[in-house]
């Protein structure tokens, strides 16, 4: 029986990009969920019901931003992976178990992070 494919919350506020990232991971046959913002993507987390494999969250969010989310998130699910997607990648520092990938990037740069990650 095969592995059941690999959870990846996608928080994203503009809701092209998110639509974007979430039809290329899915065509990478990832199983993905999606929030708007950290509040939505906080009670997804707190589901602990709800397997997740790598919190993948833009930086430049309203209110709380991707990385405060980062950090709540990493208290409810210690050891959660954490991918930060940036259009300002050079510019941040990134705690142990956190990656980043610059916007834009292309499909095949997302599956290899992804896969480096996973």
């Amino acid at each position: 029986m095969p592995a059941a494919p690999s959870t990846i919350l996608v928080v994203e506020d503009d809701a092209v990009v998110r639509m974007l990232i979430v039809d290329v991971l899915e065509e990478l046959e990832f199983k993905v969920l999606e929030a708007a913002d950290s509040d939505k993507a906080l009670d997804i987390l707190r589901q602990s019901e709800t397997r997740i494999d790598l919190l993948m969250t833009d930086i430049g969010l309203p209110e709380m931003d991707g990385r405060e989310l980062a950090k709540a998130a990493c208290q409810l699910r210690p050891g959660l992976p954490i991918l930060f997607a940036s259009g300002y990648a050079e510019s941040i520092e990134l705690a142990p178990g956190m990656q980043l990938i610059g916007k834009p990037f292309s499909i095949d740069q997302l599956r290899l992070k992804i896969k480096e990650i996973l």
